[in-house]
């Protein structure tokens, strides 16, 4: 396949599973790896679709600006829960308001997974954290989350495929 082909399946499958919980890019990205060919336009490509998916939850959160809190409160069945939600998406939201921990908070997601990034570019969204800044940021913890999942499988590959 060539460089072009694999980098526009990776960059839909990336956007795909930035919405769709169930499709996993860190499974695409192992099995990229494995496959050998172009690692590094796959881990890019992967990341872009990724951070354009999260960008669109960002841009929908922004948009809804303080309607967090009272979908969290909407959906838990019970008043305990409820405030705890509401209690919860108040402090993500300040935690993402401040310039020194939301930079960190947004890269640290996107690089580990935890918090979990979908949640974070919800809260991002709300706290009004610059658009730019959080694709940057997401963008980074994407390209290195995925290239240590595809450098172990890309060697593994070429030292078995020689």
């Amino acid at each position: 396949m060539s460089s072009v082909a694999e980098a526009g399946l990776a960059l839909g499958y990336g956007l795909a599973s930035a919405l769709v919980p169930i499709v996993n890019a860190e499974a695409y990205a192992v099995v990229a790896g494995h496959r050998g060919g172009h690692a590094l336009v796959t881990v890019i490509a992967l990341a872009l679709g990724q951070t354009a998916g999260k960008l669109l939850l960002f841009d929908a959160a922004r948009r809804g600006t303080g309607r967090l809190a009272q979908i969290l409160a909407r959906r838990s069945r019970s008043g305990r829960a409820a405030a705890a939600g509401v209690r919860w998406a108040g402090r993500i939201q300040r935690w993402l308001s401040r310039r020194r921990t939301a930079l960190p908070t947004v890269l640290a997601s996107a690089a580990i997974g935890v918090p979990p990034l979908a949640v974070v570019s919800l809260a991002a969204g709300t706290a009004g954290l610059r658009h730019r800044e959080f694709a940057v940021a997401c963008l980074l913890g994407r390209v290195l989350r995925f290239a240590l999942l595809v450098l172990p499988a890309a060697l593994a590959y070429g030292v078995f495929h020689k």
